[in-house]
């Protein structure tokens, strides 16, 4: 080197700044997303939109690799999967400009993406068969990871309405990744224990029809809440940048111009967009702009790394990942770039239609305009000549 510099190995912090960064993520999503009986509908086409395309396009790889390199189908599965989660760290900040639906609608998929792909990826990595045994044990980790949260999702919320401590969220973020770490190091879907964490402190104003949140002053503790939302934003931006910071250090030009996976990576690029269009064609929603935000990105690093020795394929390395992502980042941004201003022409053609509603009003009822007038004119003025408050 030239000036004889050892450069510090990092790749360790890589796998711990992707997990905090995934938990802060899904959290901020969650506090993002409203449980109202106007909102089932949309959740269940987000729901079926984040599993559909997750299970069809894993089983689809895990198949071409096992039919093209020999693996077993479990290794072929447990690689595919990283390559098919949607990452909400990358697609939630890029539809600021949409619409509010295909906004919301965002949101709830790539989070439902995020979560679903990791209970599908711990599932697949920690049973050697599946079958009964295993989907029973699944349902039993689905339970008791239910209570935890219901438990300490209380309370977290006491704490954040009895604490009056000028530091008290950095603390509750804490304590809310160690109750994920403690229940991943005992095998339980974590990551749902942050979904109902989250979902319930944004949503107190759906829950205060029960006398049991009494005790937590949901008028006081909605104020906590939004101080907590605007804190965990600002946390997630700065280990998302970090992460991706360091994963950019990290890499090696040969890495992304590798010549023989770019083929691959392009394959699973149009099979990713072709599905996505299928499930929006199902689910009978628009295709502009929503077919192209299905980007890959943070989680799919991150269930990479985590991925064992013994259970890789050659046909996916790093060089397919990264190709992959930037090719779905690339197909996203494009695309959004083309339905950017979906926002602003609704508000112009709203805007429109108020003032074409006052004029149709004002049209239809000129002898109301005309009094109005008027009685303000006699308002302003009503003794022309002689000003008020002097007598003679």
């Amino acid at each position: 080197m030239l000036f004889e510099l050892n450069l510090p190995d990092l790749s360790t912090i890589l796998p711990i700044l992707g997990t905090t960064g995934l938990i802060l993520i899904v959290l901020e999503g969650s506090l993002e997303l409203e449980l109202n009986k106007s909102k089932f509908t949309l959740i269940r086409k987000s729901f079926f939109g984040a599993l559909g395309p997750l299970l069809a396009l894993s089983f689809l790889l895990a198949y071409i690799f096992e039919q093209y390199g020999g693996y077993t189908f479990r290794d072929s599965l447990i690689n595919a999967i990283p390559l098919c989660v949607i990452s909400s760290a990358i697609a939630i900040p890029s539809v600021r400009n949409l619409s509010t639906s295909n906004k919301e609608f965002v949101i709830y998929e790539s989070s439902l993406s995020d979560i679903l792909g990791v209970v599908f990826f711990n599932f697949m990595l920690r049973n050697e068969t599946v079958g009964l045994n295993s989907f029973g044990m699944f349902g039993l980790q689905l339970l008791i990871i239910c209570i935890i949260s219901f438990v300490a999702t209380i309370g977290l919320s006491f704490l954040l309405s009895k604490l009056e401590h000028h530091i008290k969220f950095v603390p509750i973020i804490l304590l809310t990744i160690l109750i994920y770490a403690i229940s991943y190091v005992y095998h339980l879907p974590a990551l749902i224990f942050i979904l109902i964490f989250g979902l319930s402190i944004g949503n107190l104003n759906e829950l205060h029809n029960l006398k049991f949140f009494d005790v937590f002053r949901t008028d006081i503790l909605n104020k906590e809440v939004q101080k907590f939302k605007e804190l965990t934003i600002e946390a997630t931006f700065l280990i998302r940048s970090l992460f991706f910071l360091l994963f950019g250090y990290l890499l090696e030009t040969s890495e992304i111009l590798n010549t023989s996976t770019l083929i691959w990576a392009v394959g699973i690029v149009v099979l990713t967009f072709s599905l996505r269009a299928l499930q929006l064609y199902l689910s009978k929603l628009p295709m502009k702009p929503l077919l192209f935000v299905a980007p890959r990105g943070l989680i799919t690093v991150l269930l990479f790394l985590y991925i064992s020795p013994e259970n890789m394929i050659g046909l996916v390395n790093k060089s397919l990942i990264i190709q992959v992502i930037v090719l779905s980042v690339l197909v996203m941004m494009f695309g959004v770039m083309l339905g950017k201003s979906e926002k602003e022409l609704q508000e112009e053609k709203q805007a429109a239609s108020d003032e074409e509603s006052e004029g149709t009003a004002a049209t239809e009822n000129p002898v109301e305009q005309t009094n109005l007038e008027e009685s303000s004119d006699q308002e302003q003025d009503p003794l022309p000549g002689i000003q008020p408050g002097i007598s003679g």
